[in-house]
């Protein structure tokens, strides 16, 4: 806490200062264009991975950057999808997974979950891309669990489609999809291409995407 504390004295003394015009322009309205959608994992802050200043993106964070597939049953990441696509009008939406991820690594390694029903519960979110991962042949179990990352993005970004609003904007052609992967010990992104359907270097390939209708 103390850490928090320090950290905050810190904001309010510099931080805040060079951004106040921003803070009082945020104070009253946001209009981001950007719904990140990433894992609750501590290691990756994705204001910090894409320099991003506060109000530019409109952010969810979940263990295993999971979109559960829509359903009767409402839920706040269904509702939170919902509104950045609906009311804020988000132009873009990146599901974003990182390297090691401890959620994935829980599935490909078959940890035992009885004791943490919730979780248990929470990654069959992630079951086909489970499924897929199982599928290919893997020479080694970094390998397997680097695959079952980039399954998992792919996965979610189909649940995603699943959901009204989203499925209206692609089809307006008022929203297009991104799925990305952050490895944390290198600081790259690999990025889904659309064309190829599988994964490149961001850097090198800055204008490509999911999908788009």
């Amino acid at each position: 806490m103390n850490d928090l504390i320090a950290g905050f004295r810190k904001f309010r003394e510099s931080a805040y200062p060079q951004r106040a015009a921003l803070f009082h322009k945020l104070a009253h309205t946001q209009s981001p264009e950007i719904l990140f959608i990433a894992c609750s994992d501590s290691r990756v802050v994705p204001e910090l991975v894409t320099q991003t200043e506060p109000g530019g993106m409109f952010v969810i964070r979940n263990g295993g950057n999971i979109v559960p597939s829509y359903g009767p049953e409402p839920g706040g990441i269904s509702g939170t999808v919902e509104y950045a696509v609906a009311a804020l009008k988000v132009k873009d939406v990146v599901i974003c997974g990182h390297s090691n991820c401890g959620a994935m690594t829980a599935i490909a390694k078959g940890h035992d979950l009885s004791e943490m029903p919730a979780v248990s519960s929470w990654l069959r979110h992630a079951d086909a891309a489970k499924a897929v991962n199982a599928a290919h042949h893997h020479d080694s179990e970094q390998a397997k669990l680097d695959d079952l990352v980039r399954q998992n993005v792919i996965a979610q970004l189909s649940n995603l489609r699943t959901h009204p609003s989203v499925a209206v904007a692609l089809s307006q052609k008022k929203l297009r999809l991104h799925g990305w992967v952050f490895d944390i010990e290198s600081g790259e992104i690999a990025a889904l291409d659309h064309q190829s359907g599988g994964f490149v270097d961001l850097m090198q390939h800055p204008d490509v995407y999911a999908q788009a209708d």
